[in-house]
């Protein structure tokens, strides 16, 4: 319990009072990137899943507010058409996006995404490529393309992939069961 309790600053950075270096684009930017990178750690040593999940909020709060307005709403927009099966107006919404945030990593995720359940596997590997060109740590996009070299057969591959989200986020909820049953299912496939 007392462990959990450490993490509660982090929670509530998200209420702190904007400085002065907020007061450019940059500034704003340069925040967040060092609030990212605080984050970031905090995400690797989480005690448990609960922590993990309050700080994994806060970094995916943060990603939203690096995109305009704009922007924001057509990700929320794409998001829910894709929740509905409405995959083709999704993948409309996220270009949308793109084209006013290209720089946007989640952008790129989400339109993987779309890809992928269109059954595009090259342009979802593409887009997740160029989320985690922009953001290395982007666990999510590590988890989707684990996902999609699952479904292509690299076992190996998406083995690689999710360790690398697991680095990042090693409270990942039902991560430590996927990295077993990949591992077992590799192993099998090279008896």
């Amino acid at each position: 319990m007392a462990r959990r309790l450490l993490l509660l600053p982090l929670a509530l950075l998200a209420f702190a009072e904007p400085s002065q270096a907020q007061a450019t684009p940059q500034g704003a930017a340069a925040q967040r990137q060092a609030e990212l990178d605080r984050l970031f750690e905090a995400l690797r040593t989480a005690p448990d899943p609960g922590g993990g999940q309050i700080v994994e909020s806060r970094i995916r709060a943060l990603w939203g507010q690096a995109v305009s307005p704009a922007a924001a709403l057509l990700l929320r927009r794409g998001q829910r058409n894709l929740q509905a099966q409405e995959t083709a107006e999704a993948l409309e919404d996220f270009d949308a996006a793109l084209l006013l945030e290209p720089e946007s990593a989640d952008a790129w995720m989400l339109r993987a995404r779309a890809h992928a359940n269109l059954g595009d596997r090259v342009a979802a590997a593409r887009d997740l490529q160029q989320a985690l060109r922009l953001e290395p740590r982007h666990f999510g996009a590590l988890l989707q393309f684990a996902a999609l070299q699952e479904e292509a057969g690299d076992l190996r591959g998406a083995l690689r992939s999710l360790d690398a989200a697991l680095a990042l986020h090693p409270r990942l909820p039902g991560g430590d069961a996927r990295r077993r049953d990949l591992v077992r299912r590799a192993e099998g496939e090279a008896l």
